[in-house]
């Protein structure tokens, strides 16, 4: 008989680990908290609200120097990128501190070619998934264009393309022509940019059903508003974990492994196995316009606003804003109005009404204190391998880090190294 396999949440974390654990002959059930109406409306979960965006650009973990301060300058302007809201929290301070300690050069030295190599891994996954989807998801190997609107932002950037060809990347440094060159047809207010060849993107709400389709069809169980309340642990580890389905009685589902992998839930998750994940929801808010008069070839971020911006076949989706204000489902106006000011600044032709009332999105981001995942098993809980923190790249390194849950889970050698994102590193 094969064995069982428990996989805690349903994002594209936890189905890219259902997928290559179920390819390895594991038998996995998946247990999600959300309905199995999940992947529509303003609050689905942020495997689907996302810009789509594969990137092995972006190799600097978001502990990196400068990134406090910069912080500090943001919090002042209400439509800034970046927002903590004010709270007595001692996980918030606690993570902040750690944030604040990892980010130094050191720090990013070390990281920087691991989060290279995992995301061309997972963009080359990506394309093997696509083939065997046959297609459908939108994927596309176009890469990235950093788009910058004054020249100290293109100054730093092409600091940041030049560490990319060091590790092995490809980075291009373009003027102004050569960037409108990449999009004619497209007005553009910007000194310059810096493109990534090596960059993909997919519509991740097509990625989302097809991948969960697949996955139905080769056998995998989904246990649908099953929030996990708790956890029966003996000598071997996790014996059982305990549901709470909607409406229902509370029921513990056995399994011999469990794979955990519930985004920014995860550390509320793994304290009721008694595991330490320091890990903030970190919100972000994303527009989709569904015919707009501007549509860019080319992905790309708006530099100094730290906004997304990514075309999904007929459709353009907007994206940005980093907020720390625990799991206040609400949405900030002013943040998303940042958003819309900060598009029309690079693209002078959008206009007001075509951003006034597109579809909206929000939704939160796991975010580890050193900008790395936590991926790999717990010495404390020894059936139970962690997989979560991606922060904003967790699409984009979903199919890698799937693959080496599943290598983990059998008892495998990793195909590459995983120490630097230890579970209990903290």
């Amino acid at each position: 008989m094969s064995r069982h396999v428990l996989v805690i949440g349903a994002g594209v974390i936890g189905l890219m680990s259902a997928y290559h654990l179920r390819r390895r002959g594991f038998a996995v059930t998946v247990l999600e908290r959300e309905g199995a109406d999940r992947g529509s409306g303003e609050h689905a979960p942020a495997s689907y609200g996302n810009a789509g965006m594969i990137v092995p650009s972006h190799f600097v973990p978001l502990a990196a120097p400068g990134v406090v301060a910069q912080g500090l300058r943001w919090m002042a302007d209400p439509k800034s990128p970046f927002y903590v809201r004010p709270r007595l929290s001692s996980d918030l301070l606690t993570w902040g501190w750690r944030f604040w300690r990892a980010g130094t050069a050191a720090h990013v030295r070390a990281s920087a070619p691991l989060l290279l190599t995992l995301n061309l891994a997972s963009r080359d996954e990506y394309v093997a998934l696509d083939d065997e989807l046959g297609g459908g998801i939108g994927f596309e190997r176009l890469g990235l264009t950093m788009l910058c609107a004054t020249q100290h932002a293109l100054e730093e950037e092409a600091k940041v393309a030049e560490m990319a060809r060091a590790l092995g990347g490809g980075a291009e440094v373009l003027d102004a022509a050569a960037v409108r060159a990449l999009e004619p047809g497209i007005e553009l207010n910007v000194v310059g940019g810096v493109h990534f060849p090596d960059d993909a993107h997919l519509n991740p709400g097509a990625l989302m059903r097809a991948l969960q389709a697949r996955l139905q069809a080769d056998g995998v169980e989904f246990r649908f508003g099953a929030r996990v309340v708790g956890f029966e642990l003996g000598d071997r580890g996790v014996r059982g974990v305990t549901v709470r389905p909607s409406g229902g009685v509370d029921e513990t589902v056995t399994g011999d492994e469990v794979v955990l992998a519930a985004g920014a839930w995860t550390g509320r998750i793994a304290r009721l196995a008694g595991l330490s994940l320091p890990m903030q929801p970190g919100k972000g808010y994303t527009m989709t316009l569904e015919s707009p008069s501007q549509r860019l070839s080319v992905p790309s971020i708006l530099t100094e606003a730290r906004v997304a911006v990514t075309r999904m076949g007929e459709r353009l989706r907007i994206g940005g804003t980093m907020e720390l204000g625990g799991f206040d489902e609400g949405a900030n106006d002013l943040r998303v109005r940042g958003i819309v000011e900060a598009a029309r600044r690079y693209f002078p032709r959008l206009t007001e009404v075509e951003l006034a009332e597109p579809p909206r999105w929000h939704g939160f981001r796991p975010l580890s204190p050193d900008g790395l995942p936590y991926l790999g098993r717990s010495r404390r809980v020894p059936n139970l391998t962690v997989a979560s923190g991606h922060g904003m790249m967790g699409l984009s390194l979903a199919p890698i880090t799937g693959k080496l849950v599943g290598e983990v889970v059998a008892g495998e050698e990793p195909s590459l190294p995983i120490g630097a994102m230890s579970v209990e590193r903290f």
